[in-house]
């Protein structure tokens, strides 16, 4: 039964793990390749959508969504969904779609003229359920080896993990000062090595 716990436990981080780096920002260089707008349905992939545009009605099943592509500085391909975030989650607050993507549509460039950006962006893609990373926003740097530090990564990342330590040292005092104790008196807990049960 010990083994059930952890398979528990594992998933339960693991849930939190995939949580976490689909939420969190994350950073690509790349160079803009195209932009376009496209009218989506949406069906069982809809939660990885936005629940409505700023401004938008409520409850539409499809609207109108602008994307973005592009060439990644290793060599692979990557499309980006330009949605608002609006006051829903995760919590980007972004109203700006329509100023991102004159931006990245004045940041086109080709492979023999490359203007290289950073394109902040949380989600993931994945062409079998037509997921695609939301953009946040575009940057011009200076060329395709630029390293973007992730600081407020670290820095949540390092709060949360401090937190979730204090719960940790907080229960497992609670539970020496006041579980375990009270499940000894009532001869629940498993007796030490040479110790008989009462």
């Amino acid at each position: 039964m010990h083994y059930i716990k952890w398979i528990f436990v594992a998933a339960f981080w693991l849930l939190v793990a995939g949580f976490l780096h689909y939420t969190l920002p994350q950073h690509d260089i790349a160079r803009v390749t195209d932009t376009y707008e496209k009218r989506i349905d949406f069906g069982e992939n809809s939660i990885f959508w936005s629940n409505v545009g700023s401004g938008d009605a409520e409850g539409t099943a499809n609207r109108d969504i602008f994307f973005i592509q592009t060439r990644l500085a290793d060599g692979g391909v990557m499309v980006y969904r330009n949605e608002d975030t609006g006051w829903g989650w995760p919590p980007y607050f972004k109203f700006d779609t329509s100023n991102l993507q004159a931006e990245a549509a004045d940041l086109r460039s080709t492979s023999e003229s490359p203007k290289w950006v950073s394109i902040t962006h949380y989600g993931w893609r994945n062409e079998f359920f037509s997921i695609f990373p939301n953009a946040i926003s575009i940057e011009r740097v200076d060329g395709p080896d630029v390293t973007i530090i992730p600081w407020f990564n670290i820095i949540f990342l390092t709060l949360l993990a401090a937190l979730v330590w204090a719960i940790r040292a907080r229960w497992v005092r609670f539970r020496e000062r006041r579980i375990d104790p009270t499940t000894d008196e009532w001869g629940l807990t498993d007796p030490k090595p040479g110790q008989d049960r009462v």
